[in-house]
C-alpha cells in the first residue's frame, strides 16, 4: 500500500459509502464476475454503486496466477489516469497488489 493506492479483499455495492469515507477517488475490480458464484456481487453492481458515490470505477478481471504482461500494462494505464487514491480489490487483494507489484517493477507507474 502506498498513499496513491490500497487493497482490499471483495467489495459490495454497501462498501462503496465506507471506500468514500476512506478517501479513495477510484476503485479497481480485478476479480472476474462469479469467480465466486452467484453470491458474489457483479461488477455492473458495484460500478453502479461508485459512480452513485462519485467515484471512478475499472471492471480489469484478472485470473489468479495467470496475471500476464498485457494485464500489467493495461492496469499501468488505468492507474496512470485515474483519480487517486486508488482502491484495487479482487478475492484476498493478492491479486490487485501482485498488479500493482508488477507494473512497479517493470517501471509503468507515473507515480
Amino acid at each position: 500500500m502506498s498513499e496513491n493506492v490500497g487493497f482490499a479483499g471483495q467489495i459490495g455495492p454497501e462498501h462503496v459509502e465506507q471506500v468514500v469515507e476512506k478517501g479513495f477517488k477510484s476503485i479497481i475490480n480485478n476479480r472476474p464476475d462469479m469467480e465466486g458464484g452467484p453470491e458474489q456481487p457483479t461488477s455492473a453492481q458495484i460500478e453502479e454503486s461508485a459512480r452513485n458515490a462519485g467515484l471512478d470505477y475499472v471492471y480489469q478481471p484478472v485470473v489468479a496466477g495467470q496475471i500476464t504482461e498485457l494485464d500489467v500494462r493495461t492496469f499501468a494505464n488505468h492507474y496512470n489516469e485515474l483519480p487517486k487514491p486508488i482502491l484495487m480489490f479482487c478475492r484476498t487483494g493478492n491479486r490487485s497488489n501482485n498488479l500493482y507489484q508488477l507494473a512497479k517493477q517493470m517501471d509503468l507507474l507515473e507515480n
